[in-house]
């Protein structure tokens, strides 16, 4: 590998307040955008052809702080230039354990925060490299490993109390005479899918009720509501989903972190009478003990956590402890593609449903894969579980998500599905690309006439 080129990628979302919730009510959804290089084009013969000299990977935030997590992914250039380019499962493997590693670099976390996603951004780059010089979409190329490769991915350390590789080849290999059939119907059927799009939290009624009926008549079985700011807004807003949805229509809300275990409690015990099909993040993603406590006093409402947790290790508790029923996995928040598989195998271990979140840039685009790899090679079901949909922002990528008939279109192309266009990259850019040059130049001279009125 010869080279590692970082983006600072933004869209100005927060101006339509697509994206808002409680605890986020301005978001610029954002990437840290990474591209790999090769001296070479690898094997030109594949469906892949020329492209497989480069790998494409991101990190998403929303915003302010993405040129700091831009300067994180940057400071892993030394660890991966040089490299011989990973093919095979032991390759991707040791680039895993080595960047996770790095002692210094470790000291950063350990194991989490922007350092943890910025050598999640590589691996992923790494993955989709490998499976473009395969000529297969990210899924169908780590479902096509022996259960013992994809066993050889996983760091088991502080894992073993909970799964032991033992066990995770005994689900790969349980699951493996019936590969072919799921993969027949993973792409004659797609995947199941839900809408978020119609429950940001700065939507106004009309607009939610619009949307809601729009994502009814697109086929979807479930929308998921923003929750958090006002109990009697909540409420209200709550209400007017149900009458539209009817009666059998899951709706699902999300409090993104808000409340502290006991507002938890009285709040859903308020939407209680309008049967939310579960409870998304109600408090700190840290606090195994207190999803615990919610999910115990809410039943039968489910908990579902998963987009801020941080590791494999506080994924393992809220499945130890019974805290949650629903893991919702990020394809950019843990350390790439290894940790996630480390993570499914856990929650096949456990028999607890995977819905992964997939709101924000390319989240959609990525976690897809997540999810047809683990009804392909580990869980063997689709049943209870779905991938969220936001309808933003996939234009700008070459192998965008398509959701029909309320599921996603399963994927074909080579790769992980990251690439964005050049010509995204060039309008995006921040802080001096043409979506961002007039804003921040109006900002600029708006800081200027306030300090002069100080001044003065």
């Amino acid at each position: 590998m010869t080279g590692l080129d970082v983006f600072d990628i933004r869209f100005p979302t927060s101006r339509e307040l697509d994206g808002s919730d409680a605890m986020n009510p301005d978001p610029d959804y954002s990437a840290a955008y990474v591209v790999l290089h090769t001296d070479d084009t690898g094997d030109t013969t594949a469906p892949a052809g020329p492209a497989a000299s480069k790998g494409y990977g991101l990190a998403f935030t929303i915003g302010r702080g993405n040129d700091v997590q831009v300067a994180a992914i940057r400071a892993l250039t030394a660890h991966v230039v040089g490299r011989p380019v990973p093919t095979t499962a032991a390759d991707l493997g040791a680039l895993s354990r080595d960047l996770m590693g790095d002692s210094q670099l470790r000291w950063l976390g350990p194991e989490k925060g922007v350092m943890h996603m910025a050598i999640g951004a590589v691996i992923n780059a790494a993955w989709d490299l490998a499976a473009r010089r395969a000529g297969k979409p990210l899924w169908q190329f780590l479902a096509s490993m022996s259960p013992e490769e994809i066993v050889s991915l996983v760091d088991f350390r502080y894992l073993t109390d909970a799964l032991t590789p033992e066990e995770a080849l005994a689900i790969l290999n349980a699951a493996k005479p019936g590969r072919a059939e799921r993969e027949r119907r993973l792409l004659a059927e797609g995947y199941p899918a839900y809408t978020t799009s119609a429950g940001w939290l700065g939507y106004s009624d009309e607009k939610l009720s619009t949307l809601a009926k729009q994502a009814i008549a697109d086929g979807f079985a479930m929308i998921k509501l923003k929750v958090g700011s006002d109990l009697h807004d909540d409420v209200r807003r709550m209400k007017l989903a149900r009458e539209v949805a009817g009666p059998a229509m899951r709706i699902a809300v999300d409090a993104n972190q808000r409340w502290d275990v006991g507002t938890a409690v009285k709040w859903m015990e308020a939407l209680a009478p309008y049967q939310p099909y579960w409870i998304e993040e109600p408090t700190s993603p840290d606090d195994v003990l207190g999803h615990r406590a919610v999910a115990k006093a809410v039943a039968p409402i489910k908990v579902a956590t998963g987009e801020h947790v941080q590791n494999r290790v506080v994924f393992k508790q809220l499945l130890q402890l019974s805290a949650i029923e629903v893991l919702q996995l990020d394809a950019c928040r843990v350390g790439g593609v290894n940790e996630n598989v480390a993570i499914l195998l856990l929650a096949a271990k456990f028999g607890v449903p995977v819905c992964p979140h997939a709101g924000g840039v390319g989240l959609c685009e990525l976690v897809r894969h997540l999810s047809m790899f683990d009804y392909v090679a580990v869980s063997q079901t689709m049943e209870d579980r779905v991938i969220e949909w936001v309808d933003h922002l996939h234009a700008h990528f070459v192998d965008p998500a398509v959701v029909k008939r309320g599921r996603y279109i399963t994927p074909t192309a080579p790769g992980f599905s990251a690439q964005m266009f050049d010509a995204t990259l060039e309008r995006f850019r921040f802080p001096d690309g043409p979506e961002w040059a007039n804003e921040n130049a109006g900002a600029v001279q708006a800081r200027a006439h306030e300090n002069k009125g100080r001044t003065s």
